[in-house]
């Protein structure tokens, strides 16, 4: 794997190009990449989005830069419904995996109108490239496979970038180079 500066870059790069914008990748392919980084490296990853988006402002490179952090739409969805004191006390009397269960539901993760597809929708202009960014923070909340497989049945006007934090080989993804998923995804690397 290249150096991550250098990926970055080319990133960067990648996604100015029109072609990349097109409604559909490689091999007529829904158009998702998946931007895989060394998870110990994710303050330096935030730091270039953040970067990216402020340079960006006003769509001044032919499109609007969109970014959505997954745990930041969960936490808003919890909060807004006064859920997250009922986490809390739920938490502390059936553990993490029935909190898991139950934000899950709530969220309609698994269905076809899930919530936090719905919001990206919601959000996201015609001409935009999105960035999906707080894959980790929401371990073990939402995995990662169930975003793009909901956001690939549901949502393919614009190019869709995961920044994931482990590895990628357009097979597998192993979060925190440690839990691997066992889901065979759509979506492309972006920047080997």
């Amino acid at each position: 794997m290249a150096d991550l500066t250098a990926r970055l870059n080319e990133m960067e790069t990648a996604i100015r190009k029109p072609s990349f914008r097109q409604s559909i990748g490689r091999a007529n392919e829904v158009n998702y990449w998946v931007f895989d980084y060394p998870p110990e490296r994710e303050l330096e990853v935030r730091e270039r989005i953040a970067y990216l988006k402020n340079k960006n402002q006003g769509g001044t490179d032919g499109f609007e830069l969109v970014v959505f952090d997954l745990y930041d739409i969960i936490i808003d969805f919890l909060e807004q419904r006064g859920f997250m004191d009922k986490c809390y006390g739920f938490e502390r009397k059936a553990g993490i995996s029935r909190i898991v269960k139950a934000v899950n539901n709530s969220l309609k993760v698994n269905d076809d109108d899930s919530l936090i597809v719905r919001y990206i929708k919601d959000h996201t202009p015609e001409n935009a490239v999105v960035f999906l960014v707080g894959i980790g923070k929401c371990y073990p909340i939402l995995r990662s496979h169930k975003v793009l497989n909901n956001l690939h049945q549901a949502f393919v006007r614009v190019p869709v970038v995961m920044f994931f934090p482990g590895t990628y080989n357009e097979q597998e993804l192993i979060l925190f180079n440690e839990i691997k998923d066992d889901n065979y995804y759509r979506a492309f690397r972006l920047v080997k």
